[in-house]
């Protein structure tokens, strides 16, 4: 593993260049906990219905992880993106929650891969081809990571020092750790997919606390209309990033930060059908 300066540097560019469809295109597991916002006024809703809860405000609780497996990920994440005077680390933006939410969902059980034989050795173009699910990766990886740190150092991953999680994280990653279920690397790359996903991703699907990651590197968020600064050239563009929760909650929108509420709620309307 590179060291945390440029690490953050490297996952600051990915964070870039695809945040936005880690905004308007979420994994299908998270979708189910979108609530559709309240009703226009020129439907007004029944004297007796329950107002719908507010976006992101259900109580976080794991709900496809164990408590070594959590303790496993949590310790992960905190290595693949440190903290730093830039953000805090991924751990802090809840960056395990979020990848638990897409395991114990569509996303987890290999919904929308192809999951048919035969498995075989594929290239790289051509993508995963093994046969267990992206739950199923994760928990042997797991399991055999665990396995190798108490066989070599005596206690599990989650309890070992910074550097020697980044050895193992570096023995993952290139596949000098062996495995005999699926290939390290297949794992790892999970691991730091997800877990730069969860570091940009809308902080409804778990990670990104605060918007800290859209903070790091001024993403406005959900905006969907910037006319009214395409003619200023050579000047900063600073606002306050806005969530999904936040156009669902009509949060005030500072000026300049222009929000297309009708596309924004079509989108979580399309998330929430799958579409």
């Amino acid at each position: 593993m590179a060291d945390s300066v440029s690490r953050k540097g490297f996952v600051s560019l990915i964070g870039s260049a695809g945040i936005a469809a880690a905004v308007t295109q979420a994994p299908e597991t998270a979708v189910a906990a979108v609530t559709p916002a309240a009703p226009a006024a020129h439907h007004p809703a029944s004297p007796h219905a329950m107002p719908a809860a507010p976006l992101g405000s259900e109580p976080e609780a794991y709900a496809f992880f164990n408590d070594d497996e959590a303790a496993f990920v949590e310790a992960a994440v905190e290595r693949l993106i440190p903290g730093d005077h830039l953000s805090p680390s991924a751990k802090e933006l809840g960056v395990a929650l979020y990848i638990d939410q897409q395991l114990a969902g569509g996303y987890g059980a290999a919904a929308r891969m192809y999951t048919h034989g035969p498995w075989m050795p594929g290239t790289p173009q051509q993508g995963y081809q093994l046969r267990q699910t992206p739950a199923e990766a994760y928990r042997l990886g797991i399991l055999e990571t665990n396995a190798y740190t108490q066989k070599t150092y005596g206690k599990t991953f989650d309890k070992l020092d910074a550097a020697h999680r980044d050895d193992v994280l570096t023995g993952l990653e290139g596949g000098k750790i062996v495995f005999e279920s699926i290939p390290s690397e297949v794992f790892f790359n999970f691991l730091y997919g997800n877990t730069v996903e969860g570091f940009f991703a809308d902080p409804l699907y778990g990670g990104n606390r605060d918007k800290a990651g859209w903070k790091m590197i001024g993403f406005p968020g959900v905006a969907a209309n910037y006319q009214d600064q395409i003619a200023k050239h050579n000047v900063p563009y600073r606002v306050a990033p806005v969530s999904i929760a936040d156009v669902q909650q009509g949060k005030p929108v500072a000026a300049g930060h222009m929000l297309m509420h009708d596309m924004a709620l079509a989108n979580i309307k399309k998330m929430k059908e799958g579409r």
